[in-house]
């Protein structure tokens, strides 16, 4: 279901779709043999003992996908993901791509794409992915995956709002369910090729080859096609999900010229059929007729200007470029990015840009006075420009922290500017850095933020890991504990969080935490969820 990376997208869901075709040829070559072997006349009525369709598999009665179980699904690929050292959940970037995430799928509760019920049982998590490669990908229960490597090369919100609306609209239009039908319909082509080769092996081994390899060609064309179909539906359907969240249309076309000239380095030069992807020349003809000609302009237009958002993206681009390609000799080359001859040619946006990677790259290299010297040059060149400038004041917490100098990063943040009418979700980094400046100061403070946090975000495993922290430090080690199991349910690790609850009932039990019944109540309560939620599993396996 990717749209910008054919070859390894839905790699579980793939490899799920086929396990259950090759249980079907397994079955039906089984049956073959057997019916060779014993050859019985075929029964003269459907009430017959032995029918002729006995044994075979219900295949192709088009039956979707139910949503709970397509979430489980995504729950078993998710769970790996988390375990993944590629999994990144940085706050910076994660609070940036939510507040592009969180008005498309207001848009698409608007448009009626997103209903109540998927609103309910999917899970609308987006995961970061530590990968250079221009990648995004939607998985079973509304999983979606977003390399850094995307985030780093796209020049827009928009752009990235394109890429956002295209894998949600693979999850509101059911097309993992959809694939699962049809390959469910496909099966009994490849079984009947199969059979027929079988039959003509005892006379032409050649032909018989041939007649198995054409019967899984037609199978592996069909599917081609219908993928392709999805493709352009995800296409006009996130570009009215992306335009009615208010998102330029020009995002979708600047993305995909953006794959076609990565395409002339990378294609393998196959033909348009044979792709599971519309040619991206088709995509951008598509997606430019749906967007309106301009009027004439009425006076000549003024010198562009960078605006707060493409100063704010270059900021995010180029955290997400750090992220992505930490090795040493990548790190050193954003020095040469700021020097003043290459520094000065560069447009005002892309300027923000290189002084913000340089600084954290040296930070990443532990450089410090480097890092200080590059972040007042980013701080005097965003000042006046609200979030670019939170930003930037977030970046230099970061640099103090690592010095291990909390009170100057507490100081920094408290003059971070104020944000009116952002959505709390915009306030995640600010909050994180804020608890760890605060963690040897006034850890109650950190404490209470976090917990009143994790109450409406109870799926923020790096905010639970963070509490734990905190209350370990204040020698709360049932609370810390509890925590930690939290974090697991977080990430969909069941039985690492039962083990982690009954660790804290051990401890209450031993009096550790007598005076808390609240905290020792809630554990009890949370390992017996999450007991039944391991049964679960089990039973699944």
């Amino acid at each position: 279901m990717a749209v910008y990376c054919g070859a390894q997208h839905m790699t579980y869901l793939a490899l799920t779709i086929q396990s259950l075709v090759r249980a079907c040829l397994a079955a039906a070559l089984l049956l073959c043999a057997v019916s060779g072997a014993h050859a019985q006349p075929a029964p003269s009525h459907p009430g017959s003992a032995v029918s002729a369709t006995a044994g075979l598999p219900n295949l192709g009665d088009g039956t979707d996908m139910a949503l709970s179980a397509e979430r489980r699904l995504g729950d078993r690929i998710a769970r790996e993901l988390y375990r993944d050292p590629d999994y990144q959940d940085d706050p910076v970037i994660m609070e940036y791509v939510q507040s592009i995430w969180q008005p498309l799928l207001a848009a698409a509760r608007v448009r009626g794409e997103l209903t109540p019920e998927m609103d309910t049982l999917y899970a609308w998590e987006i995961l970061l992915g530590r990968d250079r490669s221009v990648n995004a990908f939607a998985l079973p229960g509304a999983y979606l995956g977003l390399h850094l490597g995307l985030v780093g090369v796209v020049s827009s919100r928009d752009e990235l709002a394109s890429v956002l609306a295209h894998e949600l609209s693979h999850v509101t239009q059911r097309h993992i369910s959809r694939m699962v039908a049809r390959q469910s319909e496909q099966a009994p082509w490849l079984i009947g090729a199969l059979i027929l080769g079988m039959l003509a092996a005892s006379k032409d081994p050649s032909g018989a080859n041939a007649m198995i390899v054409g019967g899984q060609a037609v199978a592996a064309q069909t599917q081609l096609n219908f993928s392709r179909d999805m493709e352009r539906e995800a296409d006009r359907v996130g570009f009215g999900v992306s335009t009615q969240a208010g998102f330029a249309p020009q995002g979708f076309v600047s993305m995909f010229e953006k794959l076609q000239q990565a395409s002339r380095l990378n294609d393998s030069g196959n033909f348009p059929y044979l792709r599971s992807h519309p040619l991206t020349t088709e995509r951008i003809s598509d997606m430019q007729a749906r967007i309106p000609l301009p009027e004439a302009p009425t006076h000549p237009p003024a010198a562009p200007r960078p605006s707060v958002q493409s100063l704010e993206h270059s900021m995010i681009a180029a955290r997400a470029r750090v992220l992505s390609n930490h090795s040493i000799d990548a790190l050193r080359a954003w020095a040469v990015e700021i020097e003043p001859a290459h520094w000065a040619r560069l447009p005002p946006a892309q300027q923000a840009g290189a002084l913000y990677g340089a600084t954290f790259a040296a930070l990443k290299q532990r450089d410090f006075s480097q890092a200080r010297a590059v972040w007042m040059r980013l701080r005097d060149t965003v000042r006046g420009n609200p979030e670019p400038e939170r930003l930037a004041r977030l970046l230099g917490a970061e640099l103090w922290l690592a010095q291990e100098d909390r009170p100057r990063a507490l100081a920094l943040l408290q003059e971070v500017p104020p944000r009116q009418g952002k959505d709390a979700l915009r306030s995640r980094a600010e909050l994180f850095l804020t608890a760890q400046a605060q963690q040897s100061s006034v850890p109650e403070l950190a404490i209470q933020s976090l917990q009143t946090w994790v109450a409406v975000h109870p799926r923020d495993a790096t905010a639970w890991q963070l509490l734990s922290t905190h209350t370990a430090a204040q020698g709360r080690t049932v609370a810390s504990i509890r925590a930690l199991a939290e974090m697991n349910v977080a990430q969909l690790d069941y039985q690492g969080a039962l083990t982690r609850f009954k660790a804290a009932q051990d401890l209450i039990r031993k009096g550790a935490s007598a005076s808390d019944h609240i905290e020792a109540s809630i554990i009890d309560t949370r390992a017996r969820q999450v007991e039944g939620l391991v049964r679960e599993l089990a039973q699944e396996r």
